[in-house]
């Protein structure tokens, strides 16, 4: 657990996320990525702010803020794709050996409709997965 991805998203869920992922990085004297990604699916549209790319540079911006704060150094990612896949593949393609996420805590119907991120990651990475509630 020396190498941590963090999904991170503005959320209150990436933010306990975010908050334990420093701890862990601190705690093992391990490095820290921050990842915001902005949403991309084949045939399909944005529709609101959260699928902009400057969205996600302003919610990097505030991790930076909150682990400056702790005195957290971190390196940030703000890559485009769909973003559970997206956070499967970092962690294997570069090598993190953890990866933390925070979950929304949806219903069943909600997961079924839009998917779950966390689900999928923690399903399909070959890392350890820590899921913050």
């Amino acid at each position: 657990m020396r190498k941590i991805l963090i999904a991170f998203d503005g959320t209150a869920p990436a933010r306990r996320a975010l908050d334990e992922a420093a701890a862990l990085a601190a705690a093992v004297k391990g490095s820290l990525t921050v990842v915001s990604v902005v949403p991309s699916r084949p045939g399909w549209t944005p529709v609101d702010g959260w699928d902009e790319i400057g969205w996600h540079l302003e919610q990097l911006a505030k991790a930076k803020a909150i682990l400056a704060k702790r005195g957290v150094k971190a390196s940030y990612l703000e890559p485009v794709g769909d973003p559970a896949r997206t956070i499967e593949h970092l962690a294997q393609d570069l090598g993190f050996d953890t990866v933390v996420l925070g979950s929304r805590g949806r219903n069943p119907l909600a997961r079924a409709l839009t998917g779950s991120v966390s689900t999928h990651v923690a399903t399909h990475a070959r890392s350890t997965v820590v899921i913050v509630h």
